[in-house]
């Protein structure tokens, strides 16, 4: 049976993992056992995804990304080149605590800019947007714009990725979409 997806010839792809039909991963990437990635993914050069880690479908992951067992992407997954991912909150060379790997949510539509660090544990809200270079150490709420070290709250943007301007009733419209979202309690919202 002919493949449904595209590997580069220098990409490693272990046997056990499940690829979705139209991915591509390319130069020098690891993909190993135990790993699901969706449908039409790309996979950047230089990325390893290790063993249990779930990539949901269209996630883009940039050149140089380590994507570390714990970590769960779902749709529309954006990650920046050379972003990071820990997956043990106290790692030391001399203790095996592989048994102890923290689970890092990443929801659909999220984008994490080049150079973040995600630290373990944490959920990345959907449609949210982590700025280059951020590093993130809490949860972050859905539809936030979150940038700097540590990683700090300073606006919300759109599903297209826009910052949000919100009236006095706490209503915003998209520049590129026109698609309505309302801030109530602390919370974004997109109006249908």
């Amino acid at each position: 049976m002919e493949k449904e997806f595209f590997a580069h010839e220098t990409a490693v792809i272990d046997e056990g993992c499940t690829i979705g039909k139209g991915t591509r991963i390319w130069h020098f990437s690891h993909i190993m056992k135990d790993a699901v990635i969706g449908e039409s993914c790309n996979i950047g050069q230089n990325v390893v995804v290790s063993p249990g880690v779930i990539l949901g479908n269209n996630v883009k992951v940039q050149n140089n990304v380590s994507i570390y067992t714990g970590v769960i992407c779902e749709d529309d997954v954006f990650l920046g080149p050379s972003m990071v991912f820990t997956n043990i909150t106290n790692p030391r060379s001399a203790v095996i605590r592989r048994d102890q790997y923290v689970t890092t949510m990443v929801r659909r539509g999220a984008s994490v800019g080049a150079n973040a660090t995600i630290v373990c544990g944490n959920e990345i809200g959907e449609y949210s947007l982590i700025g280059a270079g951020t590093v993130i150490t809490k949860n972050v709420k859905p539809f936030a714009l979150v940038v700097g070290n540590p990683g700090r709250q300073t606006g919300w943007v759109s599903e297209y990725g826009h910052k949000l301007s919100f009236n006095s009733e706490g209503i915003a419209l998209c520049p590129e979409s026109s698609q309505k979202y309302q801030l109530a309690e602390e919370r974004v919202t997109k109006i249908i």
